[in-house]
């Protein structure tokens, strides 16, 4: 067997066992010990064209998205740029307006800024104009008080956190070119996309389903015309949008290769995002973490410096590990990311049934995948590697 797992049986026999239980494409890429051991595709990216899903088809992998943004802003904290427990208002002044001058970056980090709705009217194009966006944003006011609760910030999370990257970067850049600049390009990803290029839209697997979640939303949190599912983010504005929260559009590879440097401990392959000691911090929980959550209907286990957390029995998703040194990063209709900080594993799993979430019987559709990249560790580790 090759290092690399792209045709081993096992993966194989595991892709074709997730779509005999209805996944329609699925790509997963995974690294152990910061070496690529998984590559692989499976499935049609387009059915009604009947087009395969190949090693190049890029998926919208929604709230994975934010493990990526959540690390941008971590590497101007690296810098001395941000400090995590100041105000937001001290980098984004106009963001302090109705009530919001105390709202901390790790409150909105950890999804306690009490902000969780979208701007009304928001539709698409809007969506797509980040001026328009940060600018409705900073005339909020909070619905919930800011320290006090929970509330998953669906959507508007990635604005917030976005825009203080750009705000404490010395070059002002947008917060695409910053994520290219400081992230991709540095550790060699190629295909992780805020806002996918007109030449690269052809390689986008078509979604489907996914367009209701039981999500508590009285206070306009994930409205419908731009709703995580297919309806909304098959469309052409949305796949060219910078949305830092749920819009990136990438391969397995790529998303796996930007939690393989967390897994490392900040390092991949020389090139080093994060201190060692910064990314140790990840893990630690919000404040008040067993509290329920305002907005998911689901227990949510969830860190204080922007990524959910393994290891709390009836609330972290089995499928990234049983013990606390995971850090992961679950998308709207089942996309998946983590990396495991102990085993230094890293893992992305991308798919385009969004509908495949409810498929719990008799097993859930990236169960098959999962053990067969554990066993691949497994064998990995008894040799040595």
């Amino acid at each position: 067997m090759t290092a690399l797992a792209t045709h081993d049986p096992r993966i194989v026999k595991a892709l074709e066992r997730s779509l005999d239980l209805g996944e329609t494409g699925i790509a997963v890429a995974a690294y152990h010990r910061g070496e690529l051991i998984v590559d692989a595709v499976a499935g049609l990216a387009d059915v009604e064209r009947g087009t395969p899903v190949d090693e190049r088809t890029l998926f919208p992998v929604f709230s994975v998205t934010k493990g990526v943004t959540a690390t941008a802003l971590h590497v101007q904290a690296e810098r001395g740029l941000v400090d995590l427990q100041a105000p937001i208002a001290r980098y984004w002044p106009e963001f302090g307006a109705h009530g919001k001058e105390t709202i901390t970056v790790e409150q909105a980090l950890s999804h306690r800024a009490g902000i969780p709705q979208m701007p009304e009217g928001v539709a698409p194009d809007l969506m797509a104009d980040w001026e328009w966006m940060t600018r409705r944003i900073a005339e909020f006011k909070p619905v919930f008080e800011p320290g006090t609760t929970s509330a998953y910030h669906v959507l508007v999370w990635g604005w917030i956190i976005g825009e203080v990257v750009r705000r404490t970067d010395p070059a002002h850049r947008p917060f695409d070119i910053f994520v290219a600049e400081e992230i991709c390009t540095p550790l060699g990803v190629d295909d992780f996309h805020l806002g996918v290029p007109d030449a690269d839209l052809e390689r986008v697997a078509t979604l489907y389903g996914g367009n209701e979640f039981g999500i508590v939303d009285d206070h306009n949190v994930s409205p419908r015309a731009v709703f995580p599912g297919s309806d909304a983010h098959n469309q052409r504005t949305v796949q060219q949008a910078v949305d830092p929260g749920a819009g990136a559009i990438a391969t397995a590879g790529s998303v796996a290769r930007i939690f393989a440097m967390l897994a490392e401990g900040g390092e991949l392959d020389g090139t080093r995002l994060l201190s060692p000691h910064r990314v140790d911090t990840f893990t630690r929980p919000r404040e008040d973490p067993h509290a329920p959550d305002r907005i998911l209907p689901i227990p949510v286990w969830f860190g204080a410096n922007g990524f959910w957390l393994g290891g709390e029995p009836e609330a972290s998703d089995p499928l990234v590990g049983d013990h606390r040194d995971v850090i992961y990063s679950p998308g709207a209709g089942g996309s998946l990311a983590w990396a495991d900080l102990r085993d230094r594993i890293a893992v992305a799993i991308c798919h385009n049934n969004m509908d495949t979430p409810a498929v719990t019987s008799p097993e859930r559709t990236f169960a098959p995948v999962v053990r067969a990249v554990r066993e691949i560790v497994a064998e990995r580790e008894g040799n040595g590697r």
